[in-house]
C-alpha cells in the first residue's frame, strides 16, 4: 500500500505543467545530489591545495560516481539516519569507496551554498528569458505604434491613445523590473564554508589557522565557480536574501500580468484576443466561447508568485541567534517555486505575445463612438488659449459633456458638437471646434515608443540570441 502510494503522489503543479524543462532541471533531485558532490570534490581538491592528505586517487574514485545518484538508496538510508545530509554523505563515501567528503563542513555549508547557487542559476535563465518579453513588447509597440485607440482611466473612455504605446507602458515596467535583476545577478552574494555558528572553527583546526582557513574558502570558490561569499553569517546565510530575490520576481512579474489583464478586458470588447486554436474549445457548454485562457493563467500564477514572497518575508527577521531549522520546509517549498510560477507565468506571456490577435476595425469603430468625448480635455485647452477662465471652461463642457451622455444613455440621439456651440458663449470658433471633437490626436504615443525602443536596444542586440528564445506548446 505504501509503495502505491508512493507512485501515485500528487505531482508538482507549477514543474509539471507550466514551468520550462530548463528551470525544472535545475531544481531536479538528481541535478541538486549532483552539485553537491561536485561542491564536496572542489572542497577535497582546495583542501588537498591546503595541505591534506588527500590523494589524487581519491579524488578520482569520487568523480568517478559523481552522477551515479540512486535516489531509493538516498532515501533508505535517511530513513534510519534521520538527517538527508548525512544520508548522501553515507550514500556518496560507499560508492568511492572512501571516508573523505565534508570534512571541516557543517549541513549549511552544504545545502545553503547548493541551494544558492541553484538560485544563481535560475536567475541567469530568469535573465535570458526576460530578454525576451522585453524584446516582444518593444517589437509590438512599434508594430502598433500609430494605431489610434480610445484610452481607459478607471476603465472609463479618457483620451486618445495607441496600442503601441500601450504596449510601450509595459516595456517601461518591465525595463525597471529588468535592470533590478541586473544588479542583483551581479551583486549576488552565497554564504560560503564558514562552519556549525559561522566562525570556520571547524575548518580552522583542520587546516591550522585563520589564514588557511580563508585562503580554503577563496581557492573553493574558484574551484566551484562562486559568485562573491559574504563575510560574516552564522550557520545560515540571512534569509532576507531570500526575500530579495523572490520580490525582484514578483516585480518582473508585474508588467506581464498588466499586460494579461489589458488583453482580457479587450477580448471582452472584442478590440483583440490572445489568440484561439482552430482545434481550441472555450468551453464545454458555449460553443462560441473563445476564452482568453492563457492570460487568465497568467494573472493566476501571479498571485502564486506573490503567495511565495510572503512566504519568504516571513522568514525574514525570524533567525534565532546562529541560525535554526524552521525556514527549511518554506524555503523548499517557495524557493523552487517562485522561480517555477515566473517560469511558467513567461512561457504563457511569450506564447500570447507571439498568438495574439489584434482587430483594428473594432478599435477604429470603438475610438469613433468615444472620439467627441475623448476631445473635451483638447477643447479645455483651446478655450482657454482663446481666452476664457479655465474653470469657467471646465464647468461649461463638463455640464454640456455629461448632460449629452445622460441624454444619450437614455435613447436620445445627441450631437455633441451642437451641445457645446448652440447658445452658449463658448469662445473657440465653430470650425475649430468640427477639426477637435472629429480628428484623432494621440499626443507623444509615437515618440515614447521610440524613445522605449532608445533605451532598450543595446539590451536586445547584446542579448540577441535569449531576445528570440520561442516558449514550447503550453497545455
Amino acid at each position: 500500500m505504501e509503495e502505491d502510494m508512493g507512485k501515485n503522489a500528487p505531482r508538482d503543479v507549477l514543474a509539471a505543467r507550466y514551468a520550462s524543462d530548463e528551470m525544472v532541471a535545475i531544481w531536479g533531485t538528481v541535478n541538486k545530489v549532483v552539485l553537491e558532490r561536485r561542491l564536496w570534490i572542489a572542497a577535497l581538491k582546495a583542501q588537498k591545495e591546503a595541505g591534506l592528505k588527500i590523494s589524487d586517487q581519491a579524488i578520482a574514485d569520487y568523480e568517478r560516481v559523481a552522477t551515479l545518484v540512486n535516489l531509493d538508496s538516498i532515501n533508505e538510508r535517511e530513513k534510519k539516519l534521520k538527517h538527508d545530509v548525512k544520508a548522501r554523505i553515507e550514500e556518496f563515501n560507499a560508492l568511492s569507496g572512501h571516508q573523505l567528503v565534508h570534512q571541516g563542513f557543517t549541513s549549511r555549508d552544504l545545502t545553503d551554498n547548493i541551494e544558492q547557487m541553484q538560485i544563481v542559476l535560475s536567475l541567469h535563465l530568469v535573465k535570458e528569458r526576460s530578454v525576451a518579453v522585453l524584446a516582444r513588447f518593444v517589437d509590438k509597440a512599434q508594430q502598433y505604434a500609430d494605431v489610434d485607440m480610445c484610452a481607459r482611466t478607471h476603465n472609463v473612455p479618457a483620451q486618445v491613445t495607441t496600442l503601441g504605446k500601450r504596449f510601450a507602458n509595459f516595456g517601461e515596467e518591465f525595463l525597471a523590473a529588468y535592470r533590478r535583476l541586473e544588479h542583483l545577478v551581479k551583486d549576488y552574494h552565497i554564504r560560503g564554508i564558514k562552519g556549525a555558528v559561522g566562525t570556520q572553527q571547524d575548518m580552522i583546526d583542520l587546516l591550522g589557522g585563520a589564514d588557511a582557513a580563508h585562503d580554503f574558502e577563496t581557492s573553493l570558490g574558484i574551484e566551484a565557480e562562486w559568485p562573491r561569499t559574504l563575510g560574516s553569517v552564522g550557520q545560515v546565510y540571512p534569509r532576507s536574501l531570500d526575500f530579495e530575490v523572490v520580490s525582484a520576481l514578483v516585480q518582473l512579474s508585474a508588467a506581464p500580468s498588466n499586460f494579461a489583464l489589458m488583453v482580457r478586458l479587450m477580448a471582452g470588447s472584442e478590440l483583440m484576443h490572445e489568440g484561439f486554436g482552430a482545434e481550441q474549445a472555450g468551453s464545454s457548454a458555449m460553443p462560441h466561447k473563445m476564452n482568453s485562457r492563457t492570460c487568465e493563467r497568467i494573472n493566476g500564477l501571479v498571485k502564486v508568485l506573490r503567495g511565495y514572497e510572503l512566504m519568504v518575508s516571513q522568514l525574514a527577521g525570524d533567525q534565532w541567534f546562529e541560525g535554526d531549522v524552521s525556514c527549511s520546509v518554506v524555503r523548499r517549498v517557495a524557493l523552487q517555486g517562485a522561480f517555477f510560477a515566473l517560469d511558467g507565468l513567461y512561457e504563457s506571456t511569450l506564447t500570447v505575445l507571439d498568438e495574439m490577435q489584434i482587430f483594428p476595425a473594432m478599435i477604429h469603430k470603438e475610438l469613433m463612438h468615444y472620439l467627441p468625448l475623448l476631445s473635451t480635455s483638447k477643447i479645455l485647452m483651446q478655450a482657454i488659449k482663446d481666452g476664457m477662465g479655465r474653470e469657467d471652461a471646465h464647468k461649461e463642457i463638463k455640464e454640456r459633456a455629461v448632460g449629452g451622455i445622460n441624454r444619450y444613455r437614455q435613447g436620445a440621439n445627441v450631437n455633441f458638437f451642437s451641445e457645446l456651440t448652440l447658445g452658449t458663449n463658448f469662445p473657440t470658433e465653430p470650425g475649430i471646434l468640427q477639426k477637435l471633437i472629429t480628428q484623432a490626436d494621440h499626443g507623444a504615443a509615437p515618440q515614447q515608443v521610440a524613445w522605449l525602443y532608445k533605451r532598450t536596444n543595446h539590451i536586445i542586440e547584446k542579448n540577441a540570441a535569449a531576445a528570440v528564445y520561442q516558449p514550447a506548446k503550453i497545455v
